[in-house]
C-alpha cells in the first residue's frame, strides 16, 4: 500500500476541511482516497476500508449484504442480549466493574460473532485470549499515535496477526468451507461472505485474515470506546441535570440520542484524512491540488454552529439537529467510505412514525442501557485515569460500583 506522498513528495501540500458542508461534499468526491490508515498497513493493508475506486464497490456491495436490516435484527435482539448478560454477570456478582475492561470484553464478543471468529471452547479464557490479539491489533491500526517504539510494536502485530491466524482464523475458514461444500447454510458474518463469494473476490489468505482481524477490531474497539465515554457524559451530564435521572430507566431514546451526541463530539478518530488523486475544486471554492493530504477536522465539522447551534461545542441529549443532519454528525463518514457498521452499532434515528417495540438502538446504546440498568455509578474511591501509551483521548481505566 503506498501514498501519493511517496511518489509526489515528501511533505505533501495539507488541505484542511473544518465546515460541515464542505466535509459531506469531501466525502462524496470519488478522487479522495483513503489515507487514515497508511501508518498502519500490517493490519489494514488491502481491507475494505483501504480499497478504493471498483475494488472498494465490489467488496463493499457483498459486505453491504451483512448490515441489512433483517440481519441487525437478529443481532441486536437475539445475539447481543446473552452476551450482555453473561459479561455483566461476573462484575454484579461483586458489586463492582471497570468500564474499559469490560467494554472490550462485551463488544468483542460480538463483534467476532460479526467478523466470523469461532470460539469453539466458549470459556472465559478463551474469551481473554482473544482480547490479547484485539488490543495488539488495535495498536497496529493506530500505530501514528503509538508512543513506544513503533517498528517493535509493527513486528509484535505481524507476529500476533500469524498467531491469530493458526489459532482463530484457519479452522474458523475451514468449518465454513466445509458448510458451503456440504450445501449447509453459513453463518451470517464477514468471513461466510467472502468463502461465498471467492470466485468474485480472489482475496489471498492473507487479506481474508486482515479483513477478519479489521472487523473484530473495528467493531470492538470502536463501539467499546464509544460505551466508556458514553457512559461518562451521562454520569456528567446527571450531575448537573438530575431532573434527567430516571430517564436512564424509562427512556430508552435517552441513551441513544446520548450516544449520538457523544460520538458527534468525540468520534473514534478526530479527523479523517484523503489523498487526492485529482485536482478538485469544492463548491465553496476550495481548491484541492492532485496530491494533496486531505484532513477533515471532525472535531471542528462536528461543532459547526450553523449547523448545531451556538452551545454546539456541548454535549446535550436534547439538541435537534436540521433535517437531514444526523445527529452523530458526520463521525461515522458519508459517501462510499460510511462506516458499513454504523446502524450496527449506533441504531437508527427515531423519526416518531414507527413503534419503539420495532425499532433498532443500536449495540452500544442497548450496552450502555444494560450499564445503568444494572446500577452503574462512578467509584467515587477510585477515580477514572486516561491511557497514556497513546496520544489518543481514550480512557485507560473507568471504575465504577453496580447494583
Amino acid at each position: 500500500m503506498t501514498s501519493l506522498g511517496d511518489d509526489m513528495s515528501s511533505e505533501p501540500i495539507v488541505v484542511t476541511i473544518s465546515t460541515f458542508e464542505e466535509a459531506k461534499e469531501a466525502y462524496r468526491q470519488k478522487e479522495l482516497r483513503q489515507a487514515l490508515y497508511d501508518a498502519g498497513e500490517v493490519i489494514m493493508a488491502d481491507v475494505l476500508v483501504n480499497l478504493h475506486g471498483a475494488e472498494h464497490r465490489d467488496r463493499r456491495r457483498l459486505e453491504n449484504r451483512l448490515f441489512r436490516r433483517e440481519t441487525l435484527e437478529i443481532y441486536e435482539h437475539e445475539l447481543f442480549p446473552p452476551i450482555l448478560r453473561d459479561t455483566l454477570a461476573a462484575d454484579l456478582a461483586t458489586g463492582h466493574g471497570e468500564l474499559v475492561d469490560l467494554a472490550h470484553r462485551m463488544l468483542m464478543n460480538l463483534a467476532a460473532t460479526t467478523a466470523g471468529v469461532d470460539r469453539p471452547l466458549g470459556t472465559a479464557d478463551e474469551t481473554r485470549h482473544l482480547y490479547t490479539y484485539l488490543m495488539l491489533f488495535i495498536e497496529g491500526a493506530t500505530l501514528a499515535h503509538y508512543k513506544g517504539d513503533r517498528e517493535e510494536k509493527q513486528s509484535q502485530v505481524s507476529d500476533g496477526l500469524h498467531r491469530f491466524d493458526e489459532e482463530f482464523v484457519a479452522p474458523s475458514l475451514e468449518r465454513r468451507r466445509a458448510l458451503l461444500a456440504a450445501g449447509d447454510e453459513l453463518p451470517k458474518d464477514i468471513l461466510s461472505t467472502l468463502v461465498a463469494n471467492d470466485d468474485a473476490l480472489h482475496l489471498p489468505h492473507e487479506v481474508i485474515v486482515r479483513e477478519v482481524a479489521f472487523y473484530l477490531l473495528a467493531g470492538a474497539h470502536t463501539s467499546a470506546t464509544a460505551f466508556t465515554r458514553v457512559s461518562h457524559n451521562i454520569f456528567k451530564w446527571l450531575e448537573q441535570h438530575p431532573d434527567d435521572a430516571q430517564l436512564v430507566h424509562t427512556n430508552r431514546l435517552f441513551i441513544q440520542r446520548c450516544t449520538h451526541e457523544t460520538v458527534r463530539l468525540q468520534p473514534s478518530s478526530p479527523v479523517a484524512m484523503r489523498w487526492a488523486l485529482d485536482d478538485i475544486t469544492l463548491k465553496t471554492g476550495t481548491h484541492i491540488p492532485k496530491g494533496a493530504k486531505v484532513v477533515i477536522d471532525l472535531l471542528a465539522v462536528n461543532r459547526d454552529v450553523s449547523v448545531f447551534g451556538d452551545d454546539a461545542a456541548d454535549f446535550n441529549p436534547h439538541r435537534v439537529t436540521p433535517e437531514g443532519v444526523p445527529a452523530y454528525g458526520l463521525s461515522f463518514g458519508s459517501g462510499m467510505h460510511a462506516c458499513i457498521g454504523q446502524d450496527l452499532a449506533a441504531g437508527l434515528q427515531f423519526d416518531g412514525s414507527s413503534e419503539l417495540d420495532s425499532h433498532l438502538f443500536g449495540l452500544v446504546p442497548e450496552a450502555v442501557q444494560a450499564l445503568f440498568d444494572a446500577g452503574a455509578r462512578p467509584d467515587p474511591d477510585d477515580p477514572p485515569v486516561m491511557d497514556e501509551s497513546t496520544t489518543r483521548p481514550y480512557f485507560g481505566r473507568y471504575p465504577v460500583l453496580l447494583g
